[in-house]
């Protein structure tokens, strides 16, 4: 069985957080569609709340700290990404812009990525077209065409959300099955600067 790894970026704030759980949904849903086509998938959580203050220092100093950068390489080096975030005045966090600003800019170039969003109400659900999907775009990954969207009123239990769900992973597992697996980066291959370590102390 071959194996592919996911990337999961997560943005939300609070414990616990809707944010995580569409994530965690998302992420078991395409390890089943993942599984019915052969594939075995390794996945890696990246909860941004825990990176705040590593990026607010990143984005004054232009150098992640260790913690930050292990988890900016979880993502360069995964087969696929499913990014999640809360809708805050019709757009994306704060804090999940930061984490995509701070990431290498060619991170996400050809990676299958899915994306979704999360808020009270279904007015924000456009934000996912207009703000999230061109977020991507610009970043050259290749988003599925099915977005997932989850207002306070879609957890009660209805068909909806589940079969968004379900369709999105299927498509981000098509494209998963489709791609070569991301070379494993060896961690030595691109080495702080001296300079640079002296810069950060």
């Amino acid at each position: 069985m071959t194996t592919r790894t996911l990337a999961v970026v997560t943005a939300g704030l609070s414990v616990p957080s809707s944010t995580r759980l569409l994530a965690d949904r998302l992420t078991a849903a395409t390890d089943d569609a993942q599984h019915r086509r052969g594939v075995e998938t390794t996945v890696e959580v990246v909860e941004l709340r825990e990176h705040a203050r590593d990026l607010a220092d990143n984005l004054v100093s232009g150098f992640p700290n260790g913690h930050l950068r292990a988890a900016l390489d979880t993502v360069s080096g995964a087969d696929g990404l499913i990014a999640v975030t809360p809708i805050f005045s019709a757009s994306y966090s704060g804090l999940f812009k930061s984490f995509f600003d701070v990431l290498e800019r060619d991170a996400l170039v050809g990676k299958p990525t899915l994306i979704g969003a999360t808020a009270g109400t279904a007015r924000h659900s456009l934000a996912l077209e207009h703000a999230l999907r061109p977020l991507f775009a610009y970043l050259r990954a290749v988003v599925v065409p099915t977005a997932v969207f989850a207002a306070s009123e879609d957890w009660a239990g209805g068909p909806e959300l589940v079969e968004r769900i379900d369709r999105a992973a299927s498509e981000l597992a098509d494209l998963l099955s489709r791609r070569p697996a991301a070379p494993r980066r060896d961690p030595f291959d691109d080495p702080t600067p001296f300079e640079a370590l002296l810069h950060r102390g």
